[in-house]
């Protein structure tokens, strides 16, 4: 019998050693579970391919997808919001706000955009839920208010991109006031004969639910986006019943007539260029 004997050391590879991947990368659904390269997310306009969720997205994504290639302009930045109360709970407002702008790249929780829409002008005020839950503070109010001067100034149609856990209660009253605010605003728009569109996106809640969300010439929605005033847990703590399935999804406000109709991303850019053509035919240079 012969026996042989290793002359070299063999693989040494360890087999617990990582692979580091750099982060954004991939992204994984928070529905399906399924995962994909963030690039082909980016180019399904952030809906998965597999079971059509809409991921949540801010201003400066939503205007990418909407606007013509560099046609969109931002308006009112220099408007930021301020701590007027010295208003303190976990941390101060104050340090709340400051710790925000540093982490996301938008400047409030809501950016106005003006741009053409396959040719047609339009501006856009978009949340963000990325500062501070989407909430609606004084400075929220305050571009929404300019933008509505600055569309009857000018003429073109506003539209509101809802995103919002609600009304901003480190600001009181100041953030409450916000809900009569921009209602009376749009109804200064409507005196304009000017068109206002409103997409409630997943979760349009409380104060802005309950003002400028449900008050649009057209009220539309992407799908399964959560819409309501107090949340499903609360209502049914509150009545004491199991809520119908569905319930306060888009597709459960559409069957009840809350909504003229839902729009997948991919299509908003055309649809919303139908519904101006529909509604600025008269108005249009």
């Amino acid at each position: 019998m012969a026996w042989f004997k290793r002359d070299k050391q063999g693989i040494t590879t360890s087999t617990e050693e990582k692979l580091e991947v750099p982060d954004g990368v991939w992204w994984q659904c928070s529905s399906c579970k399924k995962t994909i390269p963030t690039g082909d997310l980016i180019e399904n306009k952030y809906v998965c391919p597999q079971c059509n969720y809409h991921a949540r997205i801010n201003s400066n994504e939503y205007f990418n997808i909407i606007y013509d290639e560099g046609s969109v302009k931002k308006l009112f930045e220099d408007l930021e919001p301020k701590d007027f109360l010295g208003f303190v709970d976990l941390k101060p407002y104050k340090d709340r706000l400051a710790e925000t702008k540093k982490k996301v790249n938008v400047s409030e929780a809501l950016t106005v955009g003006s741009g053409k829409v396959n040719g047609h002008k339009l501006v856009t005020c978009c949340m963000n839920f990325n500062f501070i839950g989407g909430s609606m503070g004084s400075v929220v109010g305050e571009r929404i208010s300019r933008a509505i001067d600055y569309c009857i100034q000018k003429k073109y149609p506003l539209l509101v991109i809802s995103k919002s856990g609600g009304a901003r209660m480190m600001e009181s009253a100041f953030s409450l006031m916000q809900m009569a605010k921009t209602s009376a605003k749009l109804t200064q728009l409507a005196k304009a004969k000017l068109p206002y569109i409103s997409l409630m996106t997943d979760p349009t809640t409380g104060g802005v639910t309950a003002s400028y969300a449900m008050l649009g010439d057209i009220n539309i929605a992407e799908p399964n986006a959560l819409i309501g005033f107090a949340g499903p847990r609360v209502i049914k703590e509150t009545i004491k019943k199991d809520l119908p399935k569905g319930f306060q999804r888009s597709e459960f406000l559409l069957e009840h007539g809350f909504l003229d109709f839902i729009v997948d991303r991919k299509d908003l850019k055309q649809r919303l260029t139908d519904v101006i053509e529909l509604l600025m035919h008269k108005n249009e240079k």
